[in-house]
């Protein structure tokens, strides 16, 4: 399979040697990656901050410095958002001083200087002084903070001074968004008790281990990728563009990758014109009950809007007439159902007379807990020779029992994770082990999505806590049945294109409506708008 939508992810040894291959001492090499990775945190942390409101037109920056590469992309990032923002200003800490800078470091703190030299205040920490340059008063609110001490080839202990001013910014009641630039300061392939805590990590150039260890979760935020193109020798910028001896992705393709945006570039194409509605799939829903009659809806919405050319939805049969009404683009079988309104048994013959029409199936959306309907999707499954998307109730063990050797996308969060994997935690190894096991692909829905297909785990850092909703896996079934259902062949790549396509459009939310005042049924309109995302 092509991966070229999904990089690397390595560890901080792994980056040295990749950097080292990079760059092999160029200066020039080197600061041109540093202007890149500025204007790539500086984009991000923009985009980031429309969830708030948007970074303000008289914003103030609070910029902590250590001395190498990471000062140099915090300076740089500042420089370009004071450019853009002519009443911004920034507070600068030299937090070894300003003397200690290396040589891109001190030319990135000159372009800064140039850039708005009215605006921009420098203050160092001298050894063993208190972090008075932290201010808690209403004087010393930030909106932004970068913090740029230490990249990932820190190592501990922190002196007492750095930890000082590290305890001083963490608790700063008047910071709005705390940035780290590719590691949270503090952490490293060891880690020490006092570390940034960020809203959110920029990772610039390639996403280091540490940032997806359990040990990571409260320090480094929300993660994104800054891709600078250090896996594409063919990329347009790319420090080594043509190189022969940069790494490629086929040659460095380790178990753990991260998703990019380029993913949905094949959906952002002109499809055909001598195509019909039969060109792009027959996707079937079986789900929903009298109980949770809202689920099922929703995964059905999410499938029209995937671009599949046919959704088939199998509910019972008191929901068709409001469904159809409501959503007339669908076709709905009513479906026999139990006293307590779920599927009943005897409604397989409705299902197994259609099959062959199908190319995907989604099953599990406000399926219910009652035994029958349990026996009925074990059937639905035996019976199926397409590929299966199970989600919520239909994450049984004895159902995928009957789908081994079956082609199925699962799509748990860690509730359901841990019923599939016998107790056991929902880590990155256990998430690769059960899908070994269960022989199917896993999507662990979470604040860092990851699929695995037993091999590899791909990790998605789209969306956010917009997504901590009720109804939100019910879209991303929804939609990765869609993409399925369109492209059969090739269950990992629709289950990852499901994702960050549903984690964009989740992104776009946030930032137009905010993470609070919002449905989650919303999200939907805008998916064309993520499919319009530049790549990333």
């Amino acid at each position: 399979m092509n991966f070229d939508w999904a990089d690397p992810i390595l560890t901080c040894a792994d980056a040295r040697a990749l950097e080292a291959r990079l760059f092999g001492g160029n200066e020039e090499r080197e600061w041109d990656a540093m202007e890149r990775a500025g204007a790539g945190v500086a984009a991000a942390v923009q985009e980031d901050f429309k969830e708030i409101g948007g970074f303000p037109a008289a914003g103030r920056i609070l910029v902590l410095l250590g001395k190498g590469h990471n000062a140099g992309d915090a300076l740089l990032a500042a420089a370009v958002i004071l450019e853009k923002y002519p009443a911004a200003s920034a507070d600068v800490i030299f937090v070894f001083g300003e003397r200690t800078l290396r040589p891109l470091a001190a030319r990135a703190w000159r372009r800064l200087l140039e850039t708005a030299p009215q605006r921009v205040r420098a203050r160092s920490v001298a050894p063993g002084a208190s972090p008075a340059p932290v201010g808690a008063s209403e004087r010393d609110s930030y909106d932004l903070c970068l913090d740029g001490i230490f990249g990932f080839q820190f190592h501990p202990p922190i002196d007492a001074a750095t930890a000082a001013v590290l305890r001083a910014v963490n608790g700063h009641p008047a910071i709005r968004l705390r940035a780290a630039v590719d590691l949270p300061s503090g952490l490293g392939e060891q880690s020490c008790a006092t570390a940034f805590q960020a809203d959110f990590t920029y990772a610039t150039g390639s996403v280091k281990m540490p940032l997806l260890e359990k040990r990571s979760r409260e320090t480094a935020g929300r993660l994104r990728y800054v891709d600078l193109g250090f896996f594409d020798p063919t990329h347009v910028g790319s420090p080594l563009a043509g190189d022969p001896s940069v790494p490629s992705r086929a040659s460095a393709l380790p178990t753990d990758l991260v998703l990019k945006s380029s993913i949905l570039a094949p959906l952002a194409r002109l499809r055909a014109p001598l195509s019909d509605k039969r060109t792009y799939g027959h996707l079937f829903v079986i789900g929903g009950s009298r109980s949770y009659p809202g689920a099922v809806l929703m995964c059905v919405r999410a499938a029209l809007r995937s671009g599949a050319g046919l959704v088939t939805a199998f509910v019972p049969e008191t929901l068709v007439p409001a469904f159809a009404a409501g959503t007339p683009e669908a076709i709905w079988v009513g479906w026999p159902e139990t006293p307590e309104g779920g599927l009943a048994l005897d409604g397989l013959p409705l299902v197994r007379e259609r099959l062959p029409r199908a190319t995907a199936l989604v099953m599990g959306c406000g399926l219910g807990s009652e035994p029958e309907t349990h026996t009925l999707a074990g059937e639905i499954v035996r019976l199926a020779e397409v590929p299966l998307v199970l989600d919520a109730d239909a994450l049984q063990p004895s159902i995928l029992a009957v789908a081994r050797g079956k082609r199925v996308i699962c799509l748990p969060h860690a509730g359901e994770f841990k019923r599939l994997a016998g107790g056991r935690e929902a880590g990155v190894a256990e998430l690769r082990v059960v899908a070994h096991e269960i022989g199917a692909i896993i999507v662990l829905k979470g604040p860092v999505t990851r699929i695995s297909d037993g091999e590899r785990v791909l990790h998605s850092f789209f969306g956010g806590p917009v997504l901590a909703r009720g109804g939100s896996g019910d879209l991303l079934a929804g939609l990765t049945g869609g993409l399925l259902a369109q492209a059969p062949a090739d269950e990992l790549a629709a289950a990852c294109r499901g994702v960050a396509w549903h984690g964009l459009a989740a992104d776009l939310l946030a930032r137009d409506r905010g993470q609070v005042a919002v449905q989650v049924t919303q999200l939907l309109d805008y998916l064309p708008a993520a499919l319009r995302e530049p790549a990333r």
